[in-house]
């Protein structure tokens, strides 16, 4: 089953080739990007479709059984994120294209596929280490796009970002230390194993390891207080990279399910409740922090970014109760939120690309202006929640599996006030973006005493235009067929709280490498 380990190699071969050989050949690089990409998206659905049937593949690198060697793991959970990745990514990918934001640097296409290469090694991965590992090629190559096209905020914006993500990889080598040392593993099926056998008086050194990795991932995923990084660094990017960083965040949220569901479960004595104490606290207030910076922000951009914050606090609210109705749950809010969130910085885009900034302040209406507004307010209720969308589905999925005494009142109100005022926060950016902006169309002339002359229209092309609506359909289709997936996520969540059968087919595993 070479498959397996096809979206990991596919982009990190294709990479290099991008950087040293078509890189002064940009209609050459787009043609290799995007048949590459879209090679990936093939390789995703047949390993969506293979993982459909329940059971668990392993890739064993170098035929090296695991835990001694480096293993890469399929099963329902890994083969639906590498397919959101790539679904995603070839949507951005697009994009950048479209609007020319992929020609104002050489290596734009090389750095977007070493990203695909860590994000989807991050997903596949069997061992802690090696997700370290793909943390660090996610690190590098999402800072490399980050600065695309220079810029003195972006380049400040980036440095934070270096920053916050390096202290993160510091302490994700502490804890990896002391996980080995109390345990002598780093594979998780392994970790699995050995944590269950640790008496509760003996796992303080676990206990520490595991609080350790929260952190890391709470980073990698916004959760306050280390969320600060997101806002700045996705408001400055540019905005198909930003369009793809809606991916990023979910890679902690998948860390934190898997690592502390299998390694650290809620049913092991020594690590029992230790997840769940901290992190349903911190999501609570990270949705607080999100609403609050929609409602509060002056510019579009950091806007859309506070509503990501915002979101992946209602995902890891779901993650907190770390049962498998409220898993299920948070899968389908993850689908939603990283559609919902890359249709908002692509439409932003195209907006600002035809305005003088991103300010929320009135000007003369944009060329297409109904078009955009009606582009954007799709997005928007979506990204807060309202009906017919999937964003409400997925909210009402959240809120009914968390009704736990102790926990619903909490959990309701957050999600509900926070909804609230991202709702009110849209409404009072797309009136000033769209509305307003007409409005002062039909005075000026009537001030001034005459029509004033038209700048030449810069219209939206097919092209640019096509991947805002690709996202858009996927959130219909995640309304319109709310069943079928969540039937789907629902047998997901099953396998993903199987720890024994997921231990027995690493461990036992026969794979080829």
């Amino acid at each position: 089953m070479h498959w397996i380990i096809v979206p990991v190699v596919l982009p990190a071969m294709l990479a290099p080739i991008l950087a040293f050989v078509m890189r002064h050949d940009m209609t050459l690089a787009r043609t290799a990007s995007v048949a590459g990409t879209v090679v990936l998206v093939a390789v995703a659905l047949g390993l969506a479709a293979l993982a459909g049937g329940g059971e668990t593949h392993t890739y064993q690198l170098g035929n090296w059984p695991a835990p001694f060697g480096i293993i890469l793991v399929l099963d329902r959970l890994s083969a639906l994120m590498v397919l959101l990745t790539s679904v995603l990514a070839l949507i951005v990918l697009i994009h950048a294209i479209a609007t020319g934001w992929d020609a104002r640097g050489r290596h734009f296409h090389a750095l977007f596929q070493f990203q695909l290469m860590g994000i989807c090694g991050a997903f596949l991965t069997g061992d802690v280490f090696n997700l370290f590992v793909f943390f660090e090629v996610l690190l590098i190559a999402s800072y490399g796009l980050m600065i695309h096209a220079g810029g003195r905020a972006r380049m400040q914006a980036g440095l934070q970002y270096v920053v916050m993500n390096l202290a993160g990889s510091t302490l994700f080598l502490f804890a990896l230390g002391t996980l080995y040392a109390s345990t002598g593993t780093l594979n998780i099926a392994d970790l699995g194993a050995r944590v269950a056998e640790i008496p509760p008086e003996e796992a303080a050194l676990v206990r520490v390891a595991a609080m350790l990795l929260l952190i890391v991932f709470a980073v990698k995923a916004a959760l306050f207080p280390v969320q600060f990084w997101l806002p700045a660094t996705y408001a400055n990017a540019p905005a198909p990279v930003a369009a793809l960083f809606a991916i990023m965040t979910k890679v902690g949220a998948y860390a934190i399910l898997r690592v502390h569901t299998v390694a650290f479960g809620p049913d092991m004595p020594g690590t029992a409740g230790l997840a769940e104490t901290w992190l349903f606290p911190a999501a609570i207030v990270t949705i607080a922090v999100g609403a609050i910076g929609v409602l509060g922000a002056r510019r579009l951009l950091p806007m859309i970014a506070f509503s990501v914050v915002g979101s992946m606090g209602t995902l890891l609210i779901a993650v907190a109760a770390f049962s498998p109705i409220a898993t299920s749950a948070a899968l389908y809010y993850l689908l939603h939120s990283t559609f919902a969130a890359a249709c908002l910085f692509l439409i932003a885009d195209l907006v600002i690309s035809r305005r003088s900034g991103d300010s929320l302040s009135t000007e003369s209406p944009t060329v297409q202006n109904g078009f955009f507004a009606a582009l954007f307010f799709g997005a928007a209720i979506a990204m807060a929640g309202m009906p017919p969308l999937s964003g409400f589905v997925g909210k009402l999925l959240v809120l009914d599996a968390l009704r736990m005494p102790g926990m619903m009142g909490w959990a309701w109100t957050a999600i509900l006030v926070g909804s609230l005022l991202t709702i009110v926060g849209f409404a009072r950016a797309g009136s000033t973006l769209f509305w307003k902006s007409t409005a002062v169309e039909v005075a000026a002339p009537q001030a001034e005493g005459g029509p004033q002359p038209e700048e030449p229209a810069h219209r939206a092309g097919p092209a640019e235009v096509a991947p805002v609506m690709t996202a858009l359909a996927a959130l219909a289709c995640l309304a319109v067929f709310a069943g079928p997936v969540s039937a789907y996520l629902d047998a997901t969540t099953a396998q993903l709280f199987d720890r024994a059968g997921y231990i027995s087919a690493v461990l036992n595993s026969g794979g080829e490498g």
